[in-house]
């Protein structure tokens, strides 16, 4: 989302398209969990050289969207799934810390601020390191600083070495569609999941914590949080996107 909120619209505004794809690569299922519904594409460590992380194409052109991205992939490649991957400005780059390969943008926020990005601790999404997928919280993402084929910030973090953010109240008002990526404890699974309706931080961290299991998760957005997963018959629309992550098979 944008550092100063993206109008709820964007939420609105994301209807689903059916498509006729068949299912490639990672499994993307629907999960239910405490009376919310969440899908959810998981990824193994085998499949993690096939993650993919974008802001343009190879022209220089920012993508905006999952249609852009499956257009700019090269020939024999196709999506598997996609989802947006961290907090943006109003030009689309990162609000935070960006790598993809050897695109590196953007630099490590290690200070507060305002809106969901600055409600510390926020966090990291690492894949291609030490392990094949971290999440790291902020600081010790600064202290450690690991080697990552991709990288993401955004904010706030979601479990926190299977605690929940401290901030975050049971009985909270604020609901959004929110889409995430939570690692496993192992560090050789990765979920990418968003909700069917909108939940709150509470709610959203816990179906990581309880329902999946993982160790740490990251939240990526609540305001144009959006998924592509043909396995799903699903592809969502709305709002230009900034980072985008996503599976790619064939190529």
């Amino acid at each position: 989302m944008w550092t100063r909120a993206v109008s709820r619209l964007g939420m609105l505004a994301g209807a689903v398209l059916a498509l006729s794809l068949p299912a490639r690569g990672a499994e993307c299922s629907r999960i239910t969990h405490a009376g919310q519904g969440y899908s959810v594409c998981t990824v193994s460590a085998a499949e993690e050289p096939r993650l993919g992380l974008w802001i343009d194409d190879a022209r220089g052109r920012k993508l905006g969207g999952f249609s852009s991205l499956r257009s700019a992939l090269p020939d024999g490649q196709s999506l598997v799934f996609a989802m947006n991957a961290g907090m943006f400005h109003r030009d689309y780059e990162p609000v935070g810390l960006y790598k993809s390969g050897d695109d590196l943008r953007g630099r490590l926020v290690t200070g507060g601020g305002g809106g969901n990005f600055g409600l510390l601790p926020n966090g990291v999404f690492c894949a291609g390191g030490a392990s094949p997928f971290r999440v790291y919280e902020t600081g010790a993402f600064a202290a450690a600083q690991p080697q990552c084929r991709l990288a993401t910030q955004s904010g706030p973090m979601l479990v926190i070495e299977g605690e929940l953010h401290p901030r975050f109240l049971v009985d909270s008002d604020s609901r959004y569609i929110r889409n995430g990526v939570g690692v496993s404890a192992e560090g050789d699974t990765a979920w990418f999941a968003i909700s069917d309706r909108p939940v709150t931080f509470h709610e959203f961290g816990r179906f990581y914590r309880d329902g999946l299991g993982a160790r740490n998760a990251l939240y990526f957005d609540g305001s144009i949080s959006r998924l592509h997963a043909p396995s799903l018959n699903r592809s969502d629309f709305g709002w230009p996107m900034g980072p985008i992550i996503g599976l790619v098979d064939g190529g």
